[in-house]
């Protein structure tokens, strides 16, 4: 039998020692599971994905579920970059076991098992410290941090000192609303499409805008300025945006129609 740990937070273990763990995460190729890593003699590698877990939020700390499986039961292995790329490999639990156990840096590996893990399959849980392992990434202490509007985390500790302490050429922070409009303004009318969508790319960042200045824009007759103000409305909590996108739905341009499309599937 091989064995893994499963970090969770702590009111999850109530409802894991009754029935399991649920097949609630998301792998390689879209497939349901559950991750997990190999119990290795280093207690800090075998808990080394916590600090990172822990960055995302949980409800009473995390705890660590020892988990059993059967040598034979099929698991995805690899790298946490591997998965975008679809080259985790599908191999026995023990041979995931024997591959992470006899590399020289197993930072950032994991096992993806492609199913709920049963009740009779936990062995047992317990409290695990908040303060072992790496966070972003390893080796990530020492190394700038970047500050473009993919790998920043909305909301983080210390999130927006950051981006003004390192502000991104082209993802912020953005100027204040105010400069903004008024850059909209100076663009004339209808306006340079230039200067419109280069305000609406900053607006996009924003998580509540000036609506009612910038609905205008949606009968703009240059369809980049109709989709940049799609992609910059769509994460907005302001009254009226729903309603916009829903004009912008019958858009006559195609692209127009594919960017509201796609907002509404995220």
């Amino acid at each position: 039998m091989a064995m893994f740990v499963h970090l969770t937070s702590a009111a999850n273990a109530p409802r894991i020692r009754r029935s399991g763990i649920r097949a609630a995460s998301h792998g390689q190729g879209g497939a349901r599971g559950v991750y997990c890593f190999p119990v290795l003699p280093s207690y800090t590698l075998t808990h080394q994905w916590l600090r990172e877990l822990a960055r995302f939020g949980t409800r009473g700390g995390l705890v660590a579920v020892h988990v059993r499986l059967a040598d034979a039961q099929p698991v995805l292995v690899g790298r946490y970059g591997d998965r975008a790329r679809g080259a985790q490999a599908t191999v026995p639990a023990s041979e995931a076991v024997r591959r992470i156990a006899v590399l020289e840096d197993p930072r950032g590996w994991e096992v993806f098992v492609p199913r709920a893990v049963r009740p009779g399959e936990v062995h047992r849980v317990r409290a695990a410290p908040q303060v072992a392992g790496w966070r972003y990434l390893p080796d990530a202490h020492g190394v700038r941090p970047c500050t473009c509007f993919g790998c920043r985390v909305r909301g983080g500790y210390g999130a927006r000192r950051l981006r003004e302490r390192l502000p991104h050429p082209l993802d912020g922070p953005p100027p204040p609303a105010r400069v903004l409009l008024a850059r909209v303004a100076a663009a004339g009318e209808p306006g340079d499409p230039a200067a419109l969508r280069e305000a609406l790319h900053w607006f996009g960042m924003r998580r509540r805008g000036p609506l009612a200045q910038l609905g205008h824009l949606a009968g703009h007759p240059d369809p980049g300025v109709r989709e940049e103000l799609v992609w910059a409305v769509s994460r907005w909590s302001t009254p009226g945006v729903t309603e916009l996108l829903d004009a912008l739905a019958d858009d006559p341009h195609p692209d127009v129609r594919e960017a509201v499309e796609a907002v509404r599937a995220e």
